[in-house]
């Protein structure tokens, strides 16, 4: 395994594609009906020119704000606080989608995300309480898990690491973030024997502010269609950008859990579960 470059740093973005929830407030199960998310996606994307990246997207919105084709679409309108304020692929129309998508692809992106579907969570919820009274399913959890799964798998090494996290609501998960990953860090030394990055800064930002979360955000975005919708033609297009899709519950040849790449594509039924 090389060493890294005593000067280099890399840049993660890191947000995610549907909501962890299983439960409403009375306790009644969600998963499988409408409006409630078949996965939970977290996914990180190394960016090796943040601030040409943010100037990139900035100036991309600034000329569709002033074109005339865009002057009446609801989003685009700055008291709606989306589109005119940052890009998010949800809110975005088509037309922007595909302007956003045609910048990113001409930069330095690497993406990695872990698939979670909630359908065998729930399965492994239920048994668990099952074997423990006490035990309550909370939505933390397994973005705390998730966070420790996504980092400790390989990545290039390097001399720092800067992770910016997207904000979760009111409350800071800062200090939840780092615990999982300084867990991740000490796994993938227990595992290869090296120390990834003698330093790790990490930040917790909005998509205004971070023009790299506006850019996971679409590919994210891109992978949850695949998922949530069998549309795979957005996941397509950013597929030379993909490093690494964990699918945690997807059962291939007996084995669960399965990983795809450059070398093996996602496949296109998206759903094999246990």
């Amino acid at each position: 395994m090389n060493s890294p470059d005593p000067s280099s740093t890399l840049h993660f973005f890191v947000d995610e594609a549907g909501d962890p929830t299983l439960f409403d407030a009375k306790g009644r199960i969600l998963v499988g009906q409408e409006g409630c998310s078949k996965t939970f996606i977290l996914g990180k994307l190394d960016v090796q020119d943040p601030a040409a990246l943010h100037a990139a997207l900035g100036q991309l919105r600034t000329d569709l704000l002033a074109d005339p084709y865009f002057k009446r679409v609801p989003s685009m309108q700055a008291e709606r606080g989306k589109t005119a304020l940052a890009f998010h692929a949800k809110d975005d129309v088509a037309e922007v989608r595909r302007e956003v998508f045609r910048v990113l692809m001409g930069f330095d992106l690497r993406f990695y995300a872990v698939v979670r579907h909630k359908a065998a969570l729930l399965d492994y919820v239920q048994l668990r309480n099952e074997r423990e009274a006490g035990y309550r399913y909370r939505g933390d959890e397994l973005y705390d898990t998730l966070v420790e799964e996504l980092f400790r798998r390989y990545h290039p090494l390097a001399d720092r690491l800067e992770i910016c996290f997207a904000k979760r609501g009111s409350k800071s998960r800062t200090h939840a973030f780092r615990s999982a990953i300084e867990k991740a860090e000490a796994r993938f030394e227990r595992e290869y024997g090296v120390r990834r990055s003698a330093e790790v800064a990490i930040v917790a930002s909005t998509p205004p502010e971070r023009a790299g979360l506006q850019a996971v955000d679409y590919c994210l975005w891109a992978l949850q269609r695949h998922y949530e919708r069998d549309e795979s033609r957005y996941v397509e297009l950013i597929w030379n950008k993909v490093v690494e899709i964990e699918d945690m519950d997807r059962v291939e040849a007996g084995r669960k859990g399965a990983v795809y790449n450059k070398k093996r594509p996602l496949v296109t039924d998206p759903g094999a579960l246990e």
